[in-house]
C-alpha cells in the first residue's frame, strides 16, 4: 500500500478511536464529527487507490459512489454526511454540542466503524 493511502487509512481508523473516546467522555457533538471523518477519510483512502488522486468533498454518499460501494454502504454514508455540517458551526436555536445525543452519537460511530471495515476489505 502506498504510504499516502496508508497514511489516510490510519488517520481514519485513529479518528474512529478518537469519537469512541469522545462518546466516554459525554461530547456526543465531537464523537459524531469523528465518526463523520474516519468514514470520510476511509473513503478517501479507497479513491485514491482507485483513482490515484485525492477527491476534495464531504459527501459521503458521493465518495461512496466514486469507489462503487454497495448500497447499504452508500445508505449508511447518507446518514453520517449530514453530521459534518450540523455539529461545525452554531446555527437555529441550539448550540452544535446540544444537536446529538448519546443514541444519536452511538448509532454514527457503529455505522462508521462499518463503513471502515467495508473499505479495509476493499484496500
Amino acid at each position: 500500500m502506498k504510504m499516502e493511502i496508508k497514511n489516510w487509512w490510519l488517520q481514519a481508523k485513529d479518528d474512529l478511536e478518537k469519537a469512541r473516546l469522545l462518546l466516554d467522555g459525554e461530547k456526543y457533538d465531537g464523537a459524531a464529527f469523528f465518526s463523520q471523518q474516519a468514514a470520510e477519510k476511509g473513503l478517501k483512502a479507497l479513491y485514491l487507490k482507485e483513482h490515484n488522486n485525492l477527491l476534495k468533498i464531504h459527501d459521503l454518499v458521493k465518495l461512496a459512489r466514486e469507489v462503487n460501494a454497495p448500497s447499504e454502504i452508500v445508505v449508511k454514508c447518507s446518514i453520517i454526511t449530514p453530521v459534518y455540517f450540523e455539529v461545525r458551526y452554531p446555527e437555529g436555536d441550539e448550540p452544535p454540542f446540544d444537536k446529538v445525543d448519546l443514541p444519536k452519537a452511538q448509532e454514527l460511530i457503529v455505522l462508521s466503524g462499518e463503513v471502515l471495515k467495508w473499505i479495509e476489505k476493499e484496500l
